[in-house]
């Protein structure tokens, strides 16, 4: 199997032979491109493969981040379309149409957009990343922006009675309107493609607003029309399966969606308020979960410390952090590690956030009678190796899961705590007894998530020299450490960000600290003795990621205390 822009790179001496079989072979397994495979592949950066095709096929480049894209262009051609052949439409003037395109030797892609407009086309280059953006901008999933989605919505002529008035059928009927349907459809595709974790939809008493958290960061986007709010909140609960009559009381459902050829679950929550109620999704995305520990951002002992922990026969490690640090994500990139055929792994979480296939979980339901500590003793007449527990709550579940690896379990449990060391407190002042924490505990790693500076508008800076002291940093080091920001572009909406990356603090219960967990160390003595056998705390790795040039000071000073 051959492919025409693999052989003119080939030619061109800018990728190999075997990087071309590979992108082959990742083509027909995901069906993306063999350029888009390349560049997941990192053989090759988006500007050289930019500017060889612009010199390559004579055709200038166009900046889309800096260009205004005329809309009525883009209306010419199918968004399907657009996404299969990577273009999009920039302007018309005349009979002329501008095309932005990733591969513009692409000749019959050409042909189809001359063949669907009718139009001449002129051609120019832009990277992919770039255009992908810029139909995500400009684009809904059926080709339809969100803002004609609610103009539309706006200029419905249906009256939408609020929801206090309403009755049933009418809440579900108004919620069955086209657009309605249409722009719940949109919005949960646009944030699928914007990487969001979560969709918040707030009504007020005026207004209806909808805010995406990206990067642990809520950001306003929109405010529906608010004579809408209760029609998209009742397609929300269809969708969800809720009870759209009861609005008195929370509601939890999910919503399992195909978006961009990808199946997506949601897990929704309903909330009454002063004005109606809040929905908040999270979005839960197989295809993004990292299961790549090495890719985290461990520094080499804690990943070090970390591995050896989860390769040990039995014994408990305690993952801790607030809501949203991650946690979860570890425990199923351990387990994925550890998942082979002759492992029995049992899990107990509420909710599962995502399915794992050779993996036995338990969805926990206090209102049936199957919480952790009941999950945690059935558990243990399943024959399990390894038993996840979502959180330890309470004695009893502290209790179990502390014998379970005493006696020949790994078990892996988070808690909510501020670092490390005072997981030990934690587990004390909840009622176990000290010989056992001291003996069932390998060890404990807390974490945190900063952001990551935009790579695409990172510059260096000089900070006020009071965020400076705030480290202490010893002023001789302060001269040879450059320090960097985001100034701010359309690739990461003008925040100076893009992506997280992990901080962790991993403490092996050594012999020298378990001796102290029996004679009544405090945390503080605790983390001093860590410290001294090579433990690197929140603040020291974040510190560390600022020097490395992926984080800010302020990212730093916010998320870690000295």
């Amino acid at each position: 199997m051959r492919d025409r822009l693999g052989e003119v790179l080939l030619e061109a001496g800018l990728v190999g032979e075997d990087d071309v079989q590979q992108a082959l072979a990742r083509k027909e397994a995901t069906g993306n491109p063999v350029a888009q495979c390349l560049l997941e592949m990192e053989v090759l950066s988006e500007e050289d493969l930019c500017g060889f095709l612009t010199q390559r096929y004579r055709v200038p480049t166009i900046d889309l981040e800096n260009v205004e894209i005329d809309d009525a262009a883009v209306q010419l051609v199918p968004v399907d379309v657009a996404r299969k052949f990577r273009l999009i439409p920039v302007s018309v003037e005349g009979r002329r149409l501008t095309l932005a395109m990733a591969d513009p030797g692409n000749y019959a892609a050409v042909d189809d957009i001359k063949f669907i407009t009718g139009l001449e086309v002129r051609v120019a280059a832009a990277t992919d990343s770039a255009i992908s953006r810029a139909i995500d901008r400009h684009c809904g999933e059926d080709g339809e922006s969100l803002a004609e989605i609610v103009k539309d919505m706006a200029d419905e002529s249906v009256e939408v009675l609020e929801a206090e008035e309403e009755d049933d059928g009418d809440a579900a009927d108004s919620a069955q309107e086209a657009p309605i349907v249409k722009f719940v459809n949109s919005l949960i595709a646009d944030a699928v493609r914007k990487g969001v974790s979560d969709i918040h939809i707030e009504p007020y008493e005026k207004t209806l607003r909808v805010r995406f958290r990206i990067d642990g960061t809520l950001f306003e986007v929109m405010s529906p029309p608010v004579k809408m709010k209760s029609a998209i909140i009742s397609r929300l609960k269809i969708m969800s399966d809720l009870d759209i009559a009861e609005r008195r009381v929370a509601q939890d459902g999910r919503i399992k969606i195909k978006v961009l050829k990808r199946t997506v679950d949601l897990r929704v929550s309903t909330l009454p308020t002063l004005f109606g109620e809040k929905v908040v999704m999270r979005i839960l995305d197989q295809s993004n979960l990292n299961m790549d520990l090495e890719k985290f951002g461990f520094g080499p002992k804690a990943l070090k410390d970390f591995l050896e922990a989860i390769e040990s026969p039995y014994g408990m490690i305690l993952v801790t952090g607030p809501t949203g640090s991650g946690k979860t994500t570890t425990l199923y990139s351990a387990m994925s590690r550890l998942n082979v055929p002759d492992v029995n792994i049992m899990t107990a979480e509420d909710p599962v956030e995502y399915n794992l296939d050779g993996i036995n979980q338990v969805l926990v339901n206090e209102e049936v009678g199957v919480g952790f500590a009941a999950a945690l003793r059935a558990f243990l007449r399943q024959d399990p190796d390894i038993i996840m527990v979502g959180e330890i709550r309470d004695l009893e579940t502290g209790s179990i899961a502390t014998k379970a690896a005493l006696t020949g379990h790994l078990v892996l449990s988070t808690l909510h705590t501020n670092d490390a060391p005072s997981t030990i407190d934690r587990l004390i002042d909840m009622g176990l007894e000290r010989f056992l924490v001291a003996s069932a505990v390998n060890l404990v790693l807390a974490q945190r998530l900063v952001r990551r500076i935009c790579s695409n508008c990172k510059e260096e800076y000089q900070p006020e020299e009071a965020l400076l002291q705030q480290l202490d940093i010893p002023p001789e080091e302060l001269g040879n450490i450059k320090l960097f920001k985001g100034s701010g572009c359309p690739q990461c909406n003008g925040t100076g960000y893009s992506g997280r990356v992990g901080l962790y603090e991993a403490m092996p219960v050594t012999a020298r600290i378990r001796h102290m967990i029996l004679e009544g160390s405090s945390s503080d003595e605790i983390r001093k003795a860590a410290i001294e056998e090579g433990m690197l705390t929140l603040r020291d790795d974040a510190v560390r990621k600022m020097k490395s040039e992926l984080t800010t000071i302020t990212e730093v000073l916010g998320e870690t205390t000295r």
